[in-house]
């Protein structure tokens, strides 16, 4: 069994438990989710996993617009192993901007014909296949690959509230531009522009969550040109503003 749907999740906590495998991707918009005391959030660069069985809490933040899968290892066509590998812990995959493309194509075209079944187990499908091949098909060449990961994000984290550019993270990974840029993206699945964006939200949706720490500052120590800039930001990948999310904290 394979069912799409798209979904708004309110605000009202809800804890249950079913015997099926569910991924859950944001079109917009964001939620927060607990499975088995693991806690994290979708949004549009975060996916969840929940295991059949595993017990989960779940709750929308503000607008929203989910894509879901349900799927039973018991009565499915899909490749078992695949699932096997995708649900055998919880996880909250990072999606890369090719991944997001492919995700806003599948929701627009359930939008339309939704209730066509072979149309929703196709994208299904295709979703699966390329979520699977992000975190284990790509997985013994990220490992092989040159860049020293650790050494780029400290570089990152030290500088973030001034602009980096490609070239200065380059000259930190001892590569030229061009070469930086390939293996970069063929590493971690996003560019160094869009890795830099993720980080620089990542750490005001932190900072939003656990500090008081007035907007414009916010916007600043994350690298962001004006408090006008981080609003945009966050409303275009994260579904919401600065203000509403620190009100929904």
């Amino acid at each position: 069994m394979l069912k799409a749907r798209l979904v708004h999740l309110d605000a009202q906590a809800h804890e249950h438990t079913h015997d099926h495998h569910q991924l859950v991707m944001s079109l917009a918009g964001r939620a927060e989710f607990e499975v088995n005391g693991r806690g994290g959030e979708v949004c549009r660069m975060r996916a969840c996993l929940v295991p059949g069985d595993a017990e989960h809490q779940f709750a929308g933040i503000g607008d929203n617009r989910m894509l879901i899968l349900d799927l039973d290892e018991q009565d499915s066509a899909e490749d078992l192993q695949l699932l096997g590998h995708l649900f055998d812990t919880p996880r909250y995959p990072e999606l890369d901007a090719d991944f997001q493309h492919l995700l806003s194509y599948a929701g627009a075209e359930l939008g339309r014909y939704g209730s066509d079944p072979l149309l929703a187990r196709a994208v299904g499908g295709v979703l699966l296949r390329a979520l699977h091949l992000r975190l284990f098909g790509e997985q013994s060449v990220r490992k092989a690959g040159p860049l020293d990961v650790e050494r780029l994000d400290s570089y990152i984290d030290e500088h973030l509230a001034r602009r980096i550019s490609v070239a200065e993270l380059a000259q930190v990974a001892c590569l030229s531009p061009s070469h930086f840029h390939a293996q970069f993206k063929d590493s971690l699945g996003l560019t160094p522009h869009q890795y830099l964006l993720k980080t620089r939200l990542d750490r005001a949706a932190r900072l939003l969550r656990e500090s008081n720490l007035p907007l414009v500052r916010i916007a600043e120590e994350c690298g962001f040109s004006s408090q006008s800039a981080l609003t945009t930001a966050m409303r275009r990948y994260l579904g919401l503003t600065p203000k509403r999310m620190r009100r929904a904290e």
